[in-house]
């Protein structure tokens, strides 16, 4: 068989689904789809099924495990480069989890293993947003923030496994609010979608003005997307919280940025989706804190591939490692 025939097996693992493609040495999702994430016995069991998912897909695709090179896989927590393991995993309940020895036992396929959101920062570089580039930062918005921070074409992992931790980034120095990570004040508290629906509710409970938030002020019908909704009708409130996310944003994305003078900023995850009523007044921010020469030479883009970004990542992570960079991107 011809090696462009051979497929990569693109795995992203979420704390609901597991995203899972069969991808062409090109980058081409051939097959995509996902199952959900079997959380019992605190994730034991996610590998097996992750197995499972692809022995009946080739199945149902009349083709056999000879077709695949190889699992790039993407998982929700440092991961050691060593030795592929997952040092912590909160809401998969892993802790230390050997992913990279036991899929390979249960699919006897080889794999590598990154951060999910290293591996969505690639997927930009190969196939979206930062295609072209080779130098870029990506930051996904979405529940928390989460963050890909890329040099000369490759993921930076720092001495750990926990570099680009963009989310992380100390955003309120004094009195900030209290963080998963244990910390408080950071980005995530501000620029994820939580942290815009409180700010919005802390607005609310701060003033007696009109806005068109307050009629969602129950607690659990407000959402990021309803105040960049309220936003876009001319809401005061609205768009003082999205002003003060892009403040916060623009600042951390401009410091990471007169360190690395990146090509692109890629923007993702579910509050990207907001698009203009967020980039325009974060670009305004980065340009303010941003070195001159830094802000002329980076664009800020919102990422293109949505969901697929992990699974293509992965396959690209798949491809340079077990290949060992025989096919030119």
């Amino acid at each position: 068989m011809v090696m462009e025939e051979r497929w990569l097996v693109g795995v992203d693992v979420g704390g609901t689904t597991v995203k899972m493609a069969f991808i062409s040495l090109q980058g081409d999702i051939i097959y995509s789809w996902e199952i959900d994430t079997d959380l019992s016995n605190k994730g034991k069991h996610i590998p097996a099924s992750i197995a499972r998912a692809i022995d009946q897909k080739l199945v149902e695709l009349n083709q056999t495990k000879n077709q695949l090179v190889g699992i790039g896989i993407g998982a929700p927590g440092p991961v050691n480069s060593d030795d592929g393991s997952v040092e912590v995993a909160v809401n998969l309940g892993w802790e230390r989890f050997l992913l990279q020895t036991i899929l390979e036992r249960e699919t006897s396929l080889p794999v590598v293993v990154d951060n999910d959101a290293n591996i969505a920062a690639i997927g930009e570089m190969w196939k979206g947003a930062g295609k072209g580039a080779k130098n870029l930062i990506c930051v996904t918005l979405g529940t928390g923030v989460g963050g890909g921070i890329i040099v000369n074409g490759e993921i930076v992992h720092g001495v750990n496994g926990a570099g680009g931790e963009i989310g992380h980034i100390t955003s309120v120095p004094r009195d900030g609010s209290p963080c998963n990570c244990g910390k408080s004040g950071c980005l995530e508290t501000v620029a994820s979608a939580t942290g815009v629906v409180r700010l919005a509710m802390e607005g609310l409970a701060s003033t007696n003005k009109t806005s068109i938030l307050r009629n969602f002020y129950d607690g659990q019908a407000l959402t990021a997307k309803r105040v960049f909704d309220a936003a876009n009708e001319g809401d005061e409130l609205a768009n003082r919280v999205i002003g003060e996310v892009a403040y916060h944003l623009g600042l951390a994305l401009a410091n990471l940025a007169n360190g690395l003078n990146p090509e692109k900023i890629v923007i993702g995850g579910g509050v990207s989706k907001a698009g203009d009523t967020l980039l325009r007044p974060l670009k305004e921010e980065f340009i303010r804190f941003a070195f001159p020469r830094v802000a002329h030479g980076v664009e800020i883009v919102i990422a293109t591939l949505g969901n697929n970004a992990g699974v293509i990542g992965g396959a690209w992570l798949a491809k340079e490692k077990l290949i060992n960079k025989l096919v030119p991107l």
